[in-house]
This record gives C-alpha cells, sequence and structure tokens, in this order.
C-alpha cells in the first residue's frame, strides 16, 4: 500500500513514519526537514494550493536536483579521469544522466511507491519517476548539503546502479551510430518528427520517426526533440544489427 492514500483540502497526507524509514533506507541517512522530501515526490498532475496560495509540487526541487547532479558527476569524473579531456568527460556524463538511466534508477529504489501523481496509464509517463529522482536529490541537497549528498549520490547511486568502466568504453550516443551506419551503407537516413501536446503533464510532447532509405526503421516519443530522435535511433540501430541485416 502506498503512503499518501489519505487527502485532506486537497494536501497530501504522508504516514511519516514510514515515509521517514524509507527515506533512511534510500539515504542511508535520517531526513531532516521532511516537507523538503514530501513536496519532492509530488508530481506537477497532482499539485495543491496551501491557504496562501503556494502550489506545491516537484518541479522547483527538480529543476535544482538536476544541476546538483550535474555538479556532483562532473566533480567526480573530473577527478577519477583526469587524462580525458572535455568532450569525453562530457559524454559520460550524458550517458549516467540521461531520461531512460534515470527513470531505471529511481523505480530500482521504489520511487514508483512515493510518487503522487494523476497521471493516466496512457499517457507518455516514461520520464516521471526520472523527474522525481532529480527533485529527491534537490530536497537531499537542500536538507544535507553538498558533501553529504555527493556521497549519498556516489555510494547508493552511482556505486549500485551503475559500471562506470563499461560506460566508458561504450558509445550509446544511437544518433551518431545510427549515422555513421547509414554513411558506411550509402543509406539515405531521414528524420520526421512532430510536437503534441500532453494535457495531462500540461507539456509539450514529441515524436520522432526515422527512415532509411524511405522505409521506416524506428519510432520514438520524448519530452525533447533530441529524446525523441534517440529513441528512434535506437531501435533503427538494433534493427540494423541483427543478424540477418549486418550480414
Amino acid at each position: 500500500m502506498k503512503i499518501f492514500e489519505r487527502i485532506f483540502k486537497g494536501s497530501y497526507l504522508f504516514d511519516k513514519r514510514d515515509f521517514k524509514f524509507r527515506l533512511k533506507m534510500i539515504m542511508g541517512l535520517r531526513p531532516g526537514n521532511l516537507s523538503l522530501y514530501e513536496a519532492a515526490f509530488i508530481h506537477r498532475s497532482a499539485s495543491y494550493l496551501l491557504p496562501d496560495g503556494t502550489r506545491i509540487n516537484n518541479e522547483r526541487l527538480e529543476y535544482l536536483g538536476d544541476s546538483v547532479i550535474d555538479a556532483i558527476l562532473s566533480e567526480h569524473l573530473f577527478e577519477k579521469y583526469s587524462n580525458a579531456s572535455e568532450g569525453t568527460l562530457t559524454k559520460i556524463r550524458a550517458r549516467i544522466v540521461n531520461r531512460e538511466e534515470l527513470n531505471r534508477i529511481a523505480l530500482s529504489m521504489g520511487f514508483d511507491e512515493l510518487l503522487v501523481n494523476n497521471v493516466s496509464t496512457d499517457s507518455c509517463v516514461k520520464n516521471l519517476y526520472g523527474d522525481a529522482f532529480e527533485a529527491f536529490m534537490g530536497a537531499l541537497f537542500m536538507d544535507k548539503g553538498y558533501k553529504k549528498t555527493k556521497k549519498v549520490f556516489i555510494n547508493r547511486v552511482l556505486n549500485k546502479y551503475f559500471n562506470l568502466e563499461e560506460i566508458v568504453h561504450t558509445d550509446t550516443d544511437f544518433k551518431s551510430l545510427i549515422y555513421e551506419w547509414g554513411q558506411k551503407h550509402k543509406t539515405n537516413l531521414v528524420f520526421e518528427c512532430d510536437e503534441g501536446y500532453d494535457h495531462t503533464q500540461k507539456q509539450p510532447i514529441f515524436s520522432s520517426i526515422i527512415y532509411l532509405n524511405k522505409e521506416e526503421y524506428g519510432k520514438g516519443m520524448g519530452m525533447s526533440k533530441k529524446e525523441a530522435e534517440q529513441e528512434a535511433s535506437k531501435q533503427a540501430w538494433m534493427k540494423v544489427n541483427e543478424p540477418s541485416m549486418a550480414n
């Protein structure tokens, strides 16, 4: 059972004892300002207003957490790979903080049992939990400061859910890979992109189709054109590398 089932005057009532326990299991620390973490798990689709008109959701903490994660990773990679170029470090960081990976981490950490949302099951929700992870990191930073937040991220996220050496030696920029494949095989490659609007999440949503020699090879959706093209490219890359295609 989730820990926020009851609602009173529009606001969500968390079972604070259970919530504190789950946060401690995730962080390895006792949470201080519990209201920060509560806000981190309120998706904008479930926003509510305080009597003074303040809107409560995790968007501001998500913005902060995104910057905090970038700072922690940038510092960690800079120290760990002292001979790597700026471009190489940027690529490594991007492979760790892409939306697919953040969503995977959040689900592995049980964020689906903590997040309050009113998003319908047929909406594009693949970023929902990754966004909550960023908001959680923002709340952790505000509550515990940079040093403790970095320690939690490195020990309980990066070292636990990633094989950093594998990431360093693996190229996952599928758009670049499929372009290189197309050039090698003298294939005409075209992206067809479209922009729509998700009324549930109240934000634009993008779709992309990739054609190789006018034949559809992949489809993608995302909260940005780049994300949609990457998803379509990934499908195309998997298809051209099937045994029947590779030969």
